[in-house]
């Protein structure tokens, strides 16, 4: 395999630097799903830590590194899930921690990241916006700014669940991987092509917010206007070349799903498996419900990545999905 720009040493050194309440999250398989799927599938859940998701791993070894180095202050940009586990890292930590987020972003993830104790500015724009403002104040401040996906860190944190994963290879054949910046995919698909070549890794993104997936198939960097989605954790419009460039080594598919497949994910997750979860995690639910064709008779796993939800709008659409008013 081509090199990436990650590195399986030290991901396996990156499960050290993280807290073990985000490690060896539970891995089953959910038997009740499967009728309504057509396929085995099994089930890594990553909602199960204090932040509900999975990129406490990231911020772990991140807020890990820094603190060696005697670092006082961090700034990020995040649609809510990156500043709640950054939040929760440098606490720990004696980390100061800025986040900028969109004033549209999920109240819940932002309530949830002042109460974490960081300090939170929101601007009238999207992720993009807020990505540019905190990028601003690093520069002004002089302070570390954390990009989720751009930063090794933020992938070989998540590349942590693909140690996991490979541990219960070959009981599968395919990973479905939810598709925004790039961290979760690029982290799990570049452990699973070095230690479960024979699984195959795919990537999930909605059809409103489809860059990442445009510029995997074109092989260069797509950018889009605008970006549709109920899934806010995925909802990126401009693709890093860096991260675009490791997809494109590890990832052996990228599809695109309906809002109203992303619905009914979530509807069959509640349902059929206890669990209340935000969009982006349901993005591998989706894609099988879309091609059940693909995947009959093959055993699954997909990454249950939040649960870091708008109860209101969760209801709404859980509810719509039922036919319910």
């Amino acid at each position: 395999m081509e090199q990436t720009r990650l590195d399986t040493g030290r991901i396996r050194a990156a499960r050290r630097l993280i807290d073990p309440v985000f490690l060896d999250t539970p891995l089953y398989r959910c038997e009740a799903l499967e009728p309504g799927l057509g396929c085995a599938m099994s089930v890594k859940l990553e909602t199960a830590n204090p932040v509900r998701s999975f990129k406490g791993r990231g911020t772990e070894v991140v807020a890990s590194l820094l603190g060696g180095e005697g670092a006082r202050e961090v700034v990020c940009a995040s649609a809510g899930n990156l500043g709640q586990a950054l939040a929760w890292s440098g606490r720990g930590r004696g980390l100061g921690v800025r986040v900028v987020a969109s004033r549209f972003a999920t109240r819940a993830k932002l309530d949830r990241i002042r109460a974490l104790g960081a300090t939170l500015e929101l601007v009238d724009g999207d992720h993009e916006l807020a990505r540019e403002r905190a990028a601003e104040i690093a520069r002004y401040d002089g302070i570390r700014l954390v990009e989720d996906s751009l930063d090794i860190e933020t992938c070989e944190g998540a590349a942590t669940i693909g140690l996991e994963l490979a541990d219960a290879a070959p009981s599968f054949d395919a990973v479905l991987i939810a598709l925004g910046g790039g961290a979760l995919a690029t982290g799990v698909g570049h452990v699973l092509k070095a230690l479960a070549p024979g699984v195959e890794v795919i990537c999930v993104q909605p059809l409103g917010a489809p860059a990442m997936t445009r510029s995997w198939r074109q092989r260069r960097v797509v950018t889009t206007e605008s970006a549709d989605t109920i899934a806010d954790g995925v909802a990126g419009r401009f693709p890093i070349p860096a991260v675009l460039d490791d997809l494109l080594l590890v990832a052996d598919d990228a599809v695109l799903v309906q809002e109203a497949s992303i619905i009914a994910g979530m509807r069959m997750l509640h349902d059929h498996a206890g669990l209340v979860v935000e969009p982006s995690a349901a993005l591998g639910i989706a894609a099988v419900l879309e091609d059940r064709d693909r995947f009959a008779g093959r055993h699954v796993a997909t990454v249950v990545c939040g649960s870091n939800v708008d109860v209101d709008a969760y209801h709404r659409w859980v509810g719509a999905a039922r036919g319910e008013t």
